[in-house]
């Protein structure tokens, strides 16, 4: 059923319109970094200040560019679509009346839009990668001190300051090594989108409208970046969902701490475990009518 349900996926055209828009993302990025004015490059900071050193930092700037917003809204348009989009369309009704156990169709459902959230993120990785390569080549890839990332300078300039580092401290990392860290980078970013994507999953058995879930999952998503961005609510910002996203940045970091990295991964599954425990709850009790 599984397998059907993945034809299902592929053959609907707005399938390939988030992975082609997720594609274009690296490629614009590499296009940008490869001829633009190399002197707007001072205002960069962090990972992305390094990104034209190697086709592999240029990969690592696509995630560090993605994941902010428009990763999150692609992976949050499959699973709003996997089953407000069949009640919508008026399909559902008759998936529902087949012999067919209402778990085992929800759970064909959640593995195909999984599997299509997954496939999203390696998108990103891979396109970057070989943008990156084309247009910066196989390097070492550089990676930056812990106090990069903590202590910037600023500059001003005309009236403006701007947050900068003038003499970032770097080091580099043998090729395999950085592919073996992205690697690990990709996963760990798709298993971190996994509570926002299991509410929106959640959403989805609520509503007949796919924008609504996605509207959710985006919320969600917003609602928690601003609460972690306020510091006087204190340890209440890590429990929250995005709270440790940015946790894999540390695997390019020089004495960067991989302990977030955990915390993150159970974040994210206690998360989906509460979202997708209700969706199952509700779907299995679902009136077929409505």
């Amino acid at each position: 059923m599984i397998a059907v349900e993945l034809k299902r996926q592929f053959r609907r055209v707005r399938t390939y319109l988030g992975l082609g828009l997720i594609a274009l993302v690296p490629i614009a990025i590499t296009l940008a970094f490869k001829f633009g004015n190399p002197r707007h490059g001072r205002r960069d900071q962090g990972l992305i200040a390094v990104a034209r050193s190697s086709g592999l930092n240029m990969a690592i700037g696509s995630l560090l560019t993605t994941t902010g917003f428009l990763l999150v809204v692609v992976v949050t348009l499959f699973a709003a679509d996997a089953v407000a989009g069949e009640a919508s369309w008026g399909t559902l009704r008759y998936l529902l009346i087949r012999p067919v156990r209402r778990a085992r169709l929800l759970t064909a459902k959640l593995v195909a839009s999984a599997a299509l959230a997954l496939l999203t993120t390696v998108v990103v990785v891979v396109v970057g990668l070989i943008a990156g390569l084309a247009a910066f080549g196989w390097h070492p890839a550089t990676i930056i001190s812990s106090r990069a990332l903590s202590t910037p300078s600023t500059s001003t300039s005309p009236g403006v300051a701007v947050p900068i580092v003038p003499s970032l401290p770097v080091s580099s990392m043998p090729p395999t090594t950085a592919l073996w860290h992205l690697l690990v980078a990709m996963v760990f970013i798709a298993w971190s989108m996994a509570g926002v994507f299991a509410f929106t999953f959640l959403v989805s058995t609520l509503t007949t409208k796919s924008f609504g879930a996605i509207a959710a999952g985006v919320g969600l998503m917003i609602v928690s970046f601003i609460f972690d961005g306020i510091s006087v609510i204190g340890a209440v910002r890590d429990y929250l969902p995005t709270h440790y996203w940015s946790a894999w940045e540390n695997l390019f970091v020089t004495g960067g701490s991989l302990g977030s990295m955990w915390l993150g991964v159970l974040s994210a599954a206690a998360y989906a475990a509460v979202f997708l425990a209700v969706a199952w709850w509700h779907f299995t009790r679902k009136d077929i009518l409505t």
